[in-house]
């Protein structure tokens, strides 16, 4: 499983052919001067939630692909008032087969506008299961005990998880989410691209290490196969 990250929460997975990108957010953050939106190739497009830093290059990506967007009701019917042809609205705990995995909709403590201040529904993770890896992206959330649900149905490979404070989790808090998640693997996400989320990454690493964890961090245009 090929894994690119665009930086913030954006990340390419290349599943069986299939093209899957998760909360695009890339022409407005100066970290990703370098990444040509209009080079990049997505069937679907995952959003977490609506605000602009996981949405911004969405509409553009989805136009451009004929990519199917998945994301809760709000975002979903809001993009389809948009003329986006190809939607998928879900909601907290739904689940949806798509030609590469499943797609589970859970929980994420977080607020959701989208950028023309419409309301976005709620904030949502997702639980990604395919033919090989399983894995959790949480988007933008606090610690939260419904993360312990998820090993109940799911044995993960490895889980995306925010890390930058603030605005969501830090890393101690991360590292508590991967012990609930049960897994030792995770890429760290939306850090670094705001004065606000900011963060000592060696020291992130270390307390990591400290917890027995992996802590993947990804250089912005990076891929990995994991």
């Amino acid at each position: 499983m090929n894994i690119t990250y665009y930086g913030q929460s954006c990340f390419l997975f290349e599943i069986d052919g299939h093209r899957v990108l998760f909360d695009p957010f890339i022409s407005g953050n100066e970290l990703a001067s370098q990444i040509d939106v209009s080079a990049i190739k997505a069937d679907f497009i995952l959003l977490s939630h609506g605000h602009q830093d996981h949405v911004l290059d969405a509409e553009q990506i989805a136009r451009a692909n004929n990519a199917t967007i998945v994301a809760i009701h709000e975002i979903a019917s809001w993009y389809g008032s948009k003329g986006i042809e190809k939607t998928h609205p879900m909601n907290i705990g739904g689940k949806v087969t798509l030609p590469f995995g499943t797609v589970k909709m859970v929980t994420a403590i977080h607020s959701s506008t989208l950028p023309d201040g419409t309301s976005g529904g709620v904030a949502a993770g997702f639980v990604v299961e395919t033919e090989h890896k399983t894995f959790y992206f949480a988007g933008d959330t606090a610690l939260t005990y419904d993360m312990k649900l998820i090993p109940e149905q799911y044995d993960l490979d490895f889980a995306l998880l925010p890390i930058g404070d603030n605005f969501t989790m830090d890393i101690h808090d991360a590292v508590l989410a991967a012990d609930f998640v049960q897994t030792d693997t995770f890429i760290g996400m939306h850090y670094d691209t705001f004065p606000y989320i900011e963060i000592d990454l060696e020291e992130a690493k270390e307390v990591a290490k400290l917890a027995d964890k992996e802590l993947i961090l990804m250089e912005i245009g990076q891929t990995i196969d994991l």
